[in-house]
């Protein structure tokens, strides 16, 4: 009955992105209304047959507003971790099989960065680039490759002593495709698993800083403003602000329970610990 249930909740979490996902990617045929469309007699509007959602405080669609924000939500939560993957591989692939001092001293680097306060550095780059999607993505993805770096670098520690990796030496094998053949393909998992963590992460943290005031500049939208939009209206009107964060929320359990669950298939122990 529990594999049952959470095989459920998995189907119900992919599906559920794949249609935001596809809602992203056609949201001009999608969308209702044009996201900047403004109707000054349905201003602040509850959900009705015309807007299902509501509008907002400028009589623009909330569920089309949505829509198109969704593409900048998740498109900064894609390209944001794979940015970070990439970074966060090479260099804890480097660091890790290169070892002695040069490991010491990478390592050392990524202890200054974490030391760091995420949310200053991210707007000190904010304010440096400037607001935008540009701006965003280049933040997020310096403060989030760090800890993919870590575990790489532990995965490779671990690989690259394994009998089949002194073998490769023996007959001659460089270092870069003992690395690139040999041992990074040996860390395809933990990667997968990671980055379906990170997208939800920097989908929140997109969010986070478009809620506070440091993300997408009107009037386009994002998940996090739309919120940010309805947060000062939530007494009188809190149709604003509860249906761009039931979106949120859903988003980000729904990679959760994928994540969880491709976990679970990569690692055949930790799926026989849980069913104990």
């Amino acid at each position: 009955m529990r594999v049952f249930t959470k095989n459920w909740l998995v189907l119900a979490s992919g599906l559920l992105i794949i249609i935001i996902t596809i809602g992203a990617i056609f949201a001009p045929l999608l969308a209702p209304y044009p996201f900047d469309l403004q109707d000054p007699d349905r201003i602040l509007s509850p959900p009705d047959m015309g807007h299902i959602m509501g509008t907002d405080k400028l009589g623009r669609d909330l569920f089309s507003r949505l829509i198109y924000g969704s593409r900048v939500s998740l498109s900064i939560g894609f390209f944001t971790a794979l940015s970070a993957l990439i970074i966060g591989t090479l260099y804890g692939a480097v660091s890790g099989y290169a070892g002695g001092r040069l490991d010491n001293f990478m390592m050392r680097g990524v202890d200054v960065i974490y030391a760091l306060p995420d949310l200053l550095l991210i707007i000190l780059i904010t304010i440096i680039i400037g607001r935008g999607v540009a701006g965003i993505f280049l933040a997020l993805s310096i403060m989030s490759w760090m800890t993919i770096a870590r575990l790489i670098r532990g995965e490779v520690l671990r690989i690259k002593e394994m009998p089949y990796i002194e073998a490769e030496r023996a007959i001659g094998a460089g270092a870069g495709r003992i690395l690139f053949y040999h041992i990074l393909p040996n860390t395809l998992g933990p990667l997968i698993v990671t980055l379906t963590f990170r997208i939800p992460a920097a989908i929140l943290a997109e969010s986070t800083l478009s809620f506070i005031g440091l993300g997408i500049s009107p009037p386009f939208a994002s998940w996090g403003t739309l919120a940010n939009d309805g947060w000062t209206t939530l007494r009188f009107y809190p149709h604003l602000i509860v249906f761009p964060g039931i979106t949120i929320f859903l988003t980000i359990l729904s990679f959760n329970f994928i994540g969880d669950w491709i976990g679970d298939r990569l690692d055949p122990q930790r799926r026989e610990r849980r069913a104990a």
